[in-house]
């Protein structure tokens, strides 16, 4: 198999990896979203908004660090869910979809017609007013459901317009903590940013001289994040700032790996090598751990993280994420007709706004040459990619929890959510399956 060959067939898998972990986990998921709402509009609807608002943390003498459950999931968890954003927007940008001007320029262009136009359709409906903060709402894509409906229709899809749908959403994904980082932040305090800079050019400067203990990057990266938190940026942004400093290259060039490998192995398969035998033989101990350590140099820092946190934020963090955020009281944002503003400009946004920024946006980058269009993909494809794409969902809420203080406000933008969200996969499955079906029967 040539190099070339190799590097497809492992981004292939780290792709099909990807896709599964996302896919399973937009079940559990799911099911955290109905029990939350549920649970928000039952007889025990005060139990709900008490859990949530329950505030724990830990105090030593005079002083305290205390924070609401719902503020640990939102300002902790989330921060490793974005460290494993940050992860997935590295690798892409270096050795994915992204790494080429050839490769990134479709998606990226569908991206940012995904941003720009559901935050002026938003932004239309919230011209003035307390609701006007919200127009970053909309502009997100919930990657987890968005490819979760797109594999119901297992290998009828096209192998393009999936790496198109993941690398649109990665792209956004960036854009969304761009837009995190910029908009939705408080007063700057440039001393604890600084704090942050600094610990963050000690996990740098680590990375190079080849440090391998992982106690001393965790207790950096937790470092960065308390910086990050006191600084008045969103502490979740934290988790991206480290994850770009992860490597997702090998330490080591794979000919010195090989060499060294062979060299072992021809040692060990000299030796009287049993399940025993390296107890008591210091050489064959240290063949093995030589080549232990060389294996650990050839598997890249970000590649071993994302393989490891991918299924502790799929079905652990984004489920309680789901729970503590997805709980609404519905009545309160429908007992009047036409909808209030926010929900209005969310729905628009997420569901029209999505769908034709996408599309237009890719049909310009297509007819101008910078871009081609993925093979076997088509323009029905596209625009039912635009529908899902319209899946907001975990993105949305925790924009909006950062948009608005104000709980009515905050009510009719998850009421948005959930519906823009609800019309988005319910249209984007019924194109793609019509779509898929012409293009099997022809």
């Amino acid at each position: 198999m040539s190099e070339s060959s190799h590097n497809r067939s492992e981004r292939q898998s780290i792709f099909q990896r990807f896709v599964h972990s996302e896919v399973s986990g937009s079940i559990l998921l799911l099911l955290c979203t109905v029990v939350a709402l549920f649970w928000a509009n039952s007889a025990w609807s005060e139990s709900y908004f008490d859990l949530i608002e329950k505030y724990i943390g830990v105090a030593w003498g005079d002083a305290a660090f205390k924070l609401s459950l719902q503020h640990w999931v939102n300002d902790v968890l989330m921060a490793v869910f974005f460290f494993v954003v940050g992860l997935e927007i590295k690798r892409e940008i270096v050795v994915g979809q992204l790494s080429s001007l050839s490769r990134s320029v479709l998606p990226v262009s569908a991206a940012l017609g995904g941003m720009l136009v559901p935050a002026a359709f938003y932004f239309v409906v919230n011209t003035s007013g307390p609701g006007v903060s919200g127009w970053g709402i909309p502009m997100a894509t919930d990657i987890a459901f968005a490819l979760g409906i797109l594999a119901l229709f297992g290998r009828r899809v096209p192998t393009g317009l999936k790496v198109f749908l993941t690398a649109l959403a990665i792209a956004d994904d960036l854009g969304a903590v761009l837009v995190i980082a910029i908009f939705y932040s408080g007063t700057i305090n440039l001393i604890a940013l600084g704090v942050a800079g600094v610990l963050l050019a000690a996990i740098g400067a680590a990375n190079r001289a080849g440090v391998t203990r992982s106690g001393l990057y965790i207790v950096l990266a937790i470092g960065v994040w308390l910086a990050v938190f006191s600084s008045g940026v969103h502490a979740t942004v934290a988790g991206i700032l480290v994850a770009m400093l992860v490597p997702v290259k090998a330490r080591i060039d794979p000919s010195e790996f090989l060499v060294r490998a062979r060299s072992r192995l021809e040692e060990l398969d000299a030796a009287e090598l049993t399940r025993e035998s390296m107890l008591h033989d210091r050489a064959q101990l240290e063949a093995l751990d030589d080549m232990y350590l060389a294996a650990g140099k050839m598997i890249p820092a970000g590649v071993a993280l994302e393989e490891a946190l991918h299924p502790v934020v799929v079905f652990l963090i984004l489920p309680l994420f789901a729970l503590f955020n997805a709980g609404v009281t519905i009545d309160a944002g429908v007992a009047t007709l036409p909808p209030a503003p926010v929900t209005l400009g969310v729905v628009l946004g997420l569901f029209l706004g999505k769908q034709l920024g996408i599309w237009l946006f890719s049909w310009m980058a297509i007819k101008s040459g910078w871009a081609r269009m993925p093979e076997g993909v088509t323009w029905p494809m596209i625009y039912g990619a635009g529908l899902l794409a319209g899946v907001g969902f975990t993105m949305s809420l925790f924009v909006s929890d950062l948009a608005f203080d104000a709980a009515e406000l905050l009510n009719e933008a998850k009421i948005g959510i959930l519906a823009g969200s609800l019309l988005s996969g319910a249209a984007g499955y019924l194109t793609l399956s019509r779509v898929l079906r012409e293009r099997r029967a022809g």
